[in-house]
């Protein structure tokens, strides 16, 4: 009788399994990437840097914008910023090799920059999402990086899971810097982790360009530890509905979060007002960060690897 009964546990099992279609992202196998190479200002040194994105492979677009409009989905935190004439670039997302292809590596990177015989430092996590960066990023961006993102793709369906492979490098020092383009990093107790979100949502405008949402689906999870090596096909639930009663605070209704582009083409916040299963989602919010702290703190060298990005249905 066990046996009978182990076998078709296992039938069962398959049969399930059977049932569910796995679908890749748009461009989620992270092979193709595309390069802009840009010349700082020379007030900064003049230097010309590689500034990469998630798109058509082995393009290369010299100092010119990268062209959404029917490519890639995936935005990312590499940034080119002309602030007061000042041109830099910022570059902590990069393709690495892996096997016959790449993943991104998202990394947390203390960066100074050289002025006028001033150090001016910032701290910044390497991130990866659905949606657009301004290009170029003006001040108002630099200062407070949600400004600057469009967030979310469009999309109606109702997946059952997120499925990624990862690895990460996270630091057990209990030190977190913090520094906003200023000549002093401060230190702060605590440590850092890598983030991965998807947020399903159901939004629409009103008459005075804002934009609201309710939030159809959840899946998220913090990696507080390093790996070893490659974690493969790795599931996150997607909970649909109210999820407040054990909802993570990075899980939890926002108001000033995320901001998208209205019909006006003016960035305004999404504005989440509850929960709603029985819903048609209407856009689709994917973020992986090397760290989860508020914007300019973490702890510089974490890393989060991410590859093949992947929806179960």
């Amino acid at each position: 009788m066990k046996r009978i009964m182990i076998a078709a546990m296992l039938l069962c099992t398959t049969w399930v399994m059977a049932q569910e279609k796995i679908e890749y992202l748009p461009f989620g196998d992270l092979d193709s990437w595309a390069v802009r190479y840009i010349k700082e200002s020379g007030l900064i040194g003049g230097a010309t840097k590689p500034l990469y994105m998630i798109g058509p492979v082995d393009t290369v677009y010299a100092n010119k914008p990268y062209p959404i409009k029917g490519g890639s989905p995936w935005g990312t935190g590499n940034a080119y910023a002309k602030v007061m004439g000042v041109e830099k670039v910022s570059c902590n997302v990069t393709p690495e090799k892996r096997g016959n292809g790449f993943c991104a590596r998202l990394e947390t990177v203390l960066t100074v920059v050289t002025a006028i015989g001033i150090d001016m430092k910032a701290v910044a996590g390497g991130s990866l999402f659905t949606g657009q960066l301004s290009d170029p990023m003006t001040s108002e961006g630099t200062k407070n990086p949600a400004k600057a993102i469009n967030m979310g793709m469009k999309f109606t369906k109702r997946p059952k899971a997120l499925m990624l492979d990862y690895k990460t490098k996270i630091s057990t020092s209990g030190e977190l810097m913090q520094a906003a383009a200023s000549t002093k990093v401060k230190k702060l107790q605590g440590r850092d982790e890598a983030e991965i979100i998807l947020f399903l949502q159901h939004r629409w405008e009103d008459e005075t360009g804002r934009i609201f949402a309710y939030r159809v689906g959840t899946a998220s999870e913090h990696i507080a530890q390093s790996t070893a090596d490659w974690v493969n096909n790795h599931r996150i639930d997607v909970r649909y509905g109210d999820i407040s009663a054990n909802a993570k605070k990075w899980e939890q209704l926002t108001d000033k979060r995320f901001m998208a582009k209205n019909s006006k083409g003016k960035m305004v916040y999404v504005e989440e007002v509850g929960y709603k299963a029985d819903v048609e989602p209407t856009h689709l919010i994917v973020q992986m960060s090397s760290g989860s702290r508020e914007p300019f703190t973490g702890c510089p060298g974490d890393v989060l690897w991410v590859d093949n990005i992947r929806l179960v249905y």
